[in-house]
């Protein structure tokens, strides 16, 4: 009983020790985090994910009972990665890879005193912070405009299809009288960072085999497209009739936050036909 308070005492010890340098090294890391949380619309659910993360680690570490601790010295391996992706980071005044960095040591760190078991039972608890990393700024303009031009165009068939007149050049919809354009606001991003987190979450606590996880979190890609092309055309159908005051107005922010909650829900009967499959076959 005295050996076995003593090795508790041991890894807390140790714990409590790792845990300091990681603050101490990261902690303007995490600053900066924060700051894009508060101040970019498609990272807001940042401060979701620590919580919810730190809640699967709770429910990881119950599942491994008393599963012995095995370390493994490749840890030690993987904390060097991470401290250099760290240093890589500073060098070129680049956040991203730093936040990165911070996920590869900590991994590192639990292999080195744990081992593989413990790793495995926390993966899915590291991976989620994922999520609460900004993207680079030359990734997000790369994949933002393509967007536009992709609500852009299923507006103006949608439109034509109503029998709207419209002519498109590029990411701008003329209408009669009215000029729309689909600006980066409204490429679709911000909804489809935000839904692709939220429905991962989904997935996982919803469906229990990993295909239907991935289907379903591979779903909230086109349903974030057609939620935001919906509202496009919902946009340029209230331009039409009602003018652009009409359509930038109360509808353009209440749609926004309708069609997420819509798409959620679309995502989470993806689960539910999944299940539904699973429990039939």
């Amino acid at each position: 009983m005295h050996k076995s308070l003593q090795l508790r005492t041991h890894d807390l010890v140790k714990i409590g020790f790792c845990s300091l340098c990681l603050l101490i090294l990261y902690l303007p890391v995490f600053r900066l985090q924060v700051n894009d949380w508060i101040n970019l619309p498609e990272y807001s659910h940042g401060f979701l994910f620590p919580p919810i993360s730190l809640y699967l680690a709770w429910r990881g570490n119950r599942a491994l009972g008393n599963t012995p601790a095995s370390p493994n010295n490749f840890g030690l391996v993987v904390i060097v990665v991470g401290l250099f992706l760290f240093l890589m980071g500073n060098l070129a005044g680049e956040s991203f890879t730093k936040s990165i960095s911070f996920l590869v040591v900590l991994a590192g760190i639990i292999l080195f005193l744990k081992g593989w078991q413990h790793l495995k039972a926390y993966s899915f608890a590291i991976a989620l912070l994922i999520f609460t990393i900004p993207l680079p700024s030359i990734f997000m303009t790369k994949i933002t405009f393509p967007m536009q031009l992709l609500a852009s165009r299923v507006a103006e068939q949608s439109l034509h299809l109503i029998g709207i007149p419209v002519l498109r050049e590029g990411n701008i919809i003329h209408l009669v009288g009215e000029t729309l354009e689909v600006a980066e606001a409204c490429s679709g991003i911000r909804s489809m960072l935000s839904l692709l987190a939220v429905g991962t979450v989904l997935a996982y606590f919803t469906t229990r085999k990993n295909w239907q996880r991935v289907v379903m979190i591979l779903s909230c890609f086109p349903i974030a497209i057609f939620t935001n092309a919906f509202r496009v055309s919902m946009t340029g159908v209230l331009a039409h009739y009602y003018g652009m005051k009409a359509a930038e107005g109360f509808f353009h922010g209440f749609s926004g936050a309708v069609l997420y909650f819509a798409g959620l829900i679309m995502v989470g009967g993806v689960g539910v036909l999944l299940n539904k499959v699973r429990s039939e076959t």
